[in-house]
Parts: structure tokens; sequence; C-alpha cells
């Protein structure tokens, strides 16, 4: 199946819903779920022939095409979107009413399911782009699906501005990629690594690009603030899919930029500090899906080290762990929507109570709650062993050494917030202190489908508990799966997995984590007497406010209602773009070669004149007539230049303008009001003269820098043969640019049936004051 069919596809849940099933939205959910599955089954089969690329004719005319590739990675990353989103859908059948809520849902989850497949599959970085600001547009419509609620909205824009932020750096280093290679391709760039000042800034705005998206330092303050959407849209977008395009989109360009010193620093800095910070907050948090929200970022400035230090084997072992933490973090969110949707609360100290509510829930979560500690034998176990022994045998320098401390450290907080985790969730409770404190369910669905709903609420975390328990046991088969992904990443990526690789430095490091998480997760209270704040939200809080106070101030500055003052500014500026422009091109000013005829010469020192006497005089009257003067000078200079047509319409337009002028100042003083006291004559004779003499010299100036010929020849020549005509001006204005002609009318036309609707307002206004007077 094409490409554009499988993306089109996503948006029929939507239309479906638009189309009258909007109190029916179960009908949707099967409509994306037959897609997703369709999806998935394409994919794969395209990758056990080796992958498939595709081109998508878009803007040929101006070469822009989008480009799809279904490699190892797009691959992986396609059936993760896939499978997990069947889950999340499963999932909120149960979690969600139905209601015009989840209708929006479904509509928006499918739209941004197609997006994140079109950016994961993406061959170029344009194609890329491309569905980077689809999928941040659907993120923050999810997000804020809880339209009534202010911090939904509140942490919608901050993920919107921020990651549309990145998504303007990315287009930045797109354009100047672009410009300095001539090309945006993946393979490309990484076979001919792109060098040079300019290639160093396109790096950069990547990184910067990249950083946003996937919460990294310092922009990591947005993801926990987005765990305000519902448990299902922080499931499948900030753990799983959405955050993972950051990656994505270093694992693409890593192997052409990570040589660079610049990158590597930058990509260990952000990502050892986000994995730091990230789970020094996890371990303060009592809301438990802000704790994995914290256990999120942790995590993924752990992928961003190993994908973007541009080692092989940090590669295969990127790949590994992005699909350990996809399994184990869906599973972990799943589960605490299931807790919150049964017993009404997510709050740590009130887990056990929901896993003797919900004993299946509360032991799958522990079992992937183990996957995120690194315990054996699961997934995430595997994983963490595979980074270590790569960090351990990166040979990156300097940045190397930094990396493995960092990674070290961060993983030692990783097992201190999850063993807190496990140890609130698996302590003992009372059975009565559960039956009496429990609260009735805050999502009830009617006794009939209680049965559906467990079903439902059940499946899709005891899955990932499965797949994170089967998937580290066949770590062999794990790795060789995910060995094509891998060298997708990194085209040296050569690797494989185990469950047990023997007695070694990496398993005593691994011990040695181990055990300093153990005591820190036992010894951290699971009821701390303060949560940690997010600095980073009251930062851009803070500067976002400024920035939306400054702006007012300036508007009341700038935005005063005064004519006068607008025309000044426009004119000054206008009047110093000008000076720069004649400045620079002085060598092209020449003086035209004739004046014309004696009579075309008194002729255009009377209509300046007029001109001058507009500015001297003070009655509104005598002004209109001069400036209607100087119209009919410049209609009579046209004529006697051999252009009766533009005469003839200067001539019509001008009186036109003239009553027009006439009619509106009889509602107007008859003398023009005294100048504004911040404008005193000098200024505005000075602003004047400028703008007088700078724009005759930049219209020379303009004429002498012609390096082409002029468009005028060739509209001559083919004047008679092409339209049969021989004036060149109606030929250009009926036929050459006969659209332009038709939209001016358009507007002018228009713009008649507007002041007619105005006079008959103001007509019946008057009517209606006359009566009610004679009434009175």
């Amino acid at each position: 199946m094409a490409v554009a069919t499988l993306l089109a596809a996503h948006l029929l849940p939507g239309l479906a819903l638009l189309l009258g099933l909007r109190r029916r939205p179960a009908i949707s959910v099967a409509l994306a779920a037959v897609v997703m599955a369709a999806t998935c089954v394409s994919v794969v089969a395209s990758g056990r022939d080796g992958g498939s690329s595709e081109t998508v004719s878009w803007l040929p005319s101006l070469g822009l095409n989008l480009r799809f590739q279904f490699d190892g990675l797009a691959v992986l990353m396609s059936v993760l979107v896939a499978v997990l989103g069947l889950a999340v859908l499963a999932f909120s059948l149960a979690y969600f009413e139905h209601d015009g809520t989840f209708a929006r849902f479904v509509g928006l989850f499918a739209a941004f399911a197609g997006s994140m497949t079109g950016l994961v599959s993406a061959a170029d970085l344009f194609t890329m782009f491309v569905f980077w600001e689809l999928t941040s547009v659907c993120s923050f419509l999810l997000i804020g699906l809880n339209d009534r609620s202010e911090s939904a909205r509140v942490a919608a824009v901050r993920a919107l501005l921020t990651t549309g932020a990145g998504g303007l750096c990315l287009l930045g280093g797109v354009a100047l990629l672009q410009v300095s290679q001539g090309t945006t391709d993946f393979d490309a760039l990484v076979a001919s690594p792109p060098s040079g000042a300019m290639a160093g800034a396109a790096a950069g705005l990547i990184l910067v690009g990249a950083f946003t998206k996937s919460a990294q330092f310092p922009f990591h303050f947005w993801l926990p603030g987005a765990m305000a959407a519902p448990t299902p849209v922080s499931a499948y977008l900030h753990s799983a899919t959405m955050v993972k395009a950051g990656i994505v989109l270093l694992a693409r360009t890593a192997p052409a930029f990570s040589d660079a010193a610049a990158w590597r620093w930058a990509v260990v800095v952000a990502g050892g500090t986000t994995m730091l910070v990230g789970g020094a907050a996890a371990l303060r948090q009592v809301d438990v899906k802000l704790l994995l929200a914290h256990s999120t970022v942790s995590q993924l400035g752990l992928l961003a080290i190993l994908f973007g230090s541009g080692d092989p084997k940090a590669a295969f072992a990127g790949t590994a762990h992005l699909l350990a933490h996809a399994v184990f973090k869906m599973g972990l969110f799943l589960g605490i929507g299931a807790i919150d949707h049964e017993t009404g609360s997510r709050h740590v100290a009130r887990l056990a109570e929901g896993r003797r509510a919900l004993p299946l829930v509360g032991g799958s979560f522990a079992m992937v709650g183990a996957s995120m500690a690194g315990i054996v034998p699961m997934l995430g176990f595997v994983s963490k062993e595979k980074s270590l022994a790569a960090l351990l045998d990166a040979d990156l320098g300097n940045p190397g050494t930094v990396a493995l401390l960092a990674a070290t450290l961060g993983m030692v907080l990783s097992v201190a917030y999850s063993v807190r985790l496990l140890h609130a969730l698996l302590r003992r409770v009372p059975v009565d202190r559960v039956v009496a404190d429990q609260p009735a369910p805050v999502h009830g669905h009617g006794d009939r489908e209680s049965w559906l709903v467990r079903a439902a609420l059940h499946a899709p975390v005891l899955l990932a508990a499965v797949a994170s328990l089967v998937l580290g046991i066949a770590a062999p088969a794990t790795g060789r799966w995910i060995a094509s992904a891998a060298s997708a990443a990194n085209p040296r990526a050569s690797s494989s997995l185990s469950l047990w690789p023997g007695f070694n430095v990496v398993l005593a490091v691994s011990v040695a984590v181990l055990v300093a998480g153990l005591l820190i997760g036992f010894r951290a209270p699971i009821e701390p007497s303060r949560s940690w704040k997010v600095r980073g939200e009251r930062a851009f809080d803070a500067v976002y406010a400024a920035i939306l106070s400054g702006a007012k101030r300036l508007t009341g500055v700038i935005q005063t209602g005064s004519l006068p003052m607008y025309t000044t500014v426009f004119l000054a500026v206008l009047g110093g773009v000008l000076a720069v422009s004649v400045v620079s091109g002085w060598d092209s000013v020449t003086a035209p070669s004739s004046l014309g005829a004696p009579l075309a010469v008194v002729i255009a020192l009377l209509t300046g004149a007029f001109a001058l006497s507009v500015a001297i005089v003070p009655v509104r009257f005598t002004a209109a007539f001069l400036l209607g003067g100087v119209g009919f000078g410049i209609a009579v200079l046209f004529a006697m230049r051999g252009a009766p047509d533009l005469a003839l319409t200067q001539l019509l337009v001008e009186t036109l303008t003239i009553v027009m002028f006439l009619i509106a100042l009889r509602a107007l003083p008859r003398r023009f009001a005294p100048s504004p006291t911040w404008s005193p004559r000098p200024v505005r004779i000075v602003v004047a003269c400028a703008i007088g003499v700078l724009v005759p010299l930049f219209a020379l100036a303009a004429s002498g820098a012609r390096s082409a010929p002029s468009v005028a020849g060739e509209y001559v020549q083919r004047s008679v043969p092409e339209a049969g005509g021989r004036n060149v001006v109606n030929v250009i204005l009926v036929d050459f640019r006969g659209f332009d002609t038709m939209g001016e009318i358009t507007v002018l036309a228009i713009a008649a049936l507007g002041v007619v609707n105005l006079v008959r307002v103001a007509e019946r206004q008057r009517r209606a004051r006359s009566t009610d007077g004679g009434v009175r």
C-alpha cells in the first residue's frame, strides 16, 4: 500500500465524525484501529522486502516533494506507533465517557498517528519538518482536549510555543543545508558529511529542534506540564511516540554531524543534565503521573546521548532502549490510568490501595516498573546493560567520559525512583482501609459494560508487562529484530543482545548502580514533605508574561490612534531604507538624458508648485483642489509621453477622487487641525524634504542598476503575434496580466458594494433619527 494512501487513511476517523457519527465514536475507533493495523502490516511487509521508498509530488515547480523510506528504523518506529496506538485506543474505550470529548479525541488521535508515521518514515529533512509541525499541532489539540480546564489550556500553549520554536529552528537548518549542500536527504548527508560555517549553523539549529521536541534540558519543562492531558494522551504522545521524534531526528543526523566536537559536547551536556534533572525531580513527586513524566524526561536524556554521540555501539544500545522504554512506559502510564479510573486517585501513597482494588493491573504495573528499574530478566535490564557496555567501549574522547559518568548517575536515579514507586505499590495495606477510603469510580459506564470496561483496562497493561518480560528473556532474538533499525540509525552499527552478559566490568557497574539505587529509593520518603517544582515552567511563564506585557506597553506607545504619528513613523523608516539603498547604489544614479519638451518642463514645475501648495494652504477644500491639480498635471505628462490610455485613466481616477474628497470634506471642519505638539514644523519639513529627494534618487538608482534587459521589449515583441493588439498597455492589462486585472476589478467591485451598503445604512439611521425627532 502506498505511503500517501496510508497517511491519508488516518484522516478517516475524523471525517467519519464530521459526517454524523459524533454520537457513535466507537465506529470511528474501529476505523482508526483498522487503519493502524493495516499500517502495521504494510510496514512490516516493506521491512521484510528490504525496505521501500516513495516520492509524493507536492510542488514540483518549486522542487518540493515528500520523500519516504521504510528502512529498519522507520519500520520499528511505525510498528510502535501502530501497535501502541491500538493499545491506547482499546484502553480509551473504557477510560472516556462516550461523548463529544471522546469523539474529538479519536479524530485527533488518528491524525496524530498518521503524522507520526510520516515523520519517522521521512527520507529527508524537509519531509520530516512537514510532519514535525503536524505532530506539534495535533499534540497541542490533544493536550488541551479538556478545553474547560485552565491548566490544560496553559500546558497546551506552553508545549506548542516551545516545540514550535524548535520547529522554526529546524526549518532554518533545512534552509541552510539546502543552500550549502544542495540536499537535505539523510543518506546523502551521511555519505558526504557537511562542513563549513553554514553547515555548523545548520547543525546547531537541528540540535535545538531535536532538544525542544524530546524535552532535553533546558527545554524539558514543557513535558511534565503536558500531563494535564488525559492519561491515554500522555501515554501515547509524551512517552512512546511524540517525544521520540527528536530522538529520531538525532538518529538520522548524528552520523553526518557527530564528528564535530561541538555536536558531541552539546549532546552529552544536554542529555546528561536532562537525565540528572529528570531523575532528581521524579524522586520528589507525589502524583504518579508526574513521577512518570519526569522519569520520561530522564530516559530521554539517555536516548539523546546514545543516538546523538554517533557511536555505532551506542546507536545499537539506543535502539534497544528506545524499544524497552516505549513498552514499559506505556504499561506504566496505562496502569496508573486504570488505577485512577477505578479509585479516583493518582497519589503515590495510595498505589497499594489501587493494587488491592485491581490485582491484575497492580501485578502488571510492578513488572513494567521492574523493567524501568533495569531488573533481570526484563527488557529494561537488557537495554541498560547494553547502554553501559556501549558507553564504556565508545571512543568519544572527553565527551565520552562525561557521558559515561552522567549516564551512570542517571541510571542510579532511575533505579531509585523506580524502587520508590514499587515500594509504594507493594507495601502492605489493611483491607478495611481500602474499602473505606476507596471512592466511587470516576468514569462509570454502567454494570452492563463493567466486564468490558475491566477487560479494556487490564489488557493493555498486561500486554506491556508480558512484552517486557518476553522480549527480555528472548534477548538474542530481540537483538536480531532491531539490528536493521540500528543499522539505519548508524550504518556501522552491528551488535547483539543477551540476557546474561557474563561476569565483566559492565556487570560490576550495573550491580553498583542497582545497589546505590536501592539504597536511595528505599530511603526516599513515599510522601515527601514538599514536591519538586519545575523551575523551567516558572521561567517560561515569566518570560511569556514579560513578552505579553512588553507588547502591550509598546503597542500603547506606538499605536496611539494618531494618523500623523503613523505617517511620520512610516515615512521616517521609509526614508532610512531609501537612504541606505541610494548610498549603497550611488554609482548607478544617473541623471536623465533629456528633460523633454520645454512645455513638459513647465507643466512639471507647475505640478510641483501644486504639490508644495497642498502642504501650505490651511483650508481643506483648497488643498483638495490643489491635490487634483497635481493629478491632472501628471495626466498631461502621460499624454505628452505618448501614453494616452494612462492619461485618460489618470483623469478619470483623479476626477472621481476629487469628488469623493469634496463629499467627505463636508462633514469635516473647514480648516486643518493644528499640528501636534510632538511634531514641530522643522521635523515635518525635514521628513518631507528627505522623502521628496530620496524617492527620485532611488528611482534613478534602480533604473541605472538594471543588469538584464527590460521586460518591456518582450511585451512589445509578443503583443501583435500572440495577442493581436498594437496597444501594448491594453494587451498587458487584458491578455498578459488578465487575471491580475480581473482581481483588481473584483476588489473595486467589492469596495463599491461596501460603500453602497454603508451609504444605505447611514441613510436608514438618518431617517430613523428624523422619525424619532418627529415623534418627540
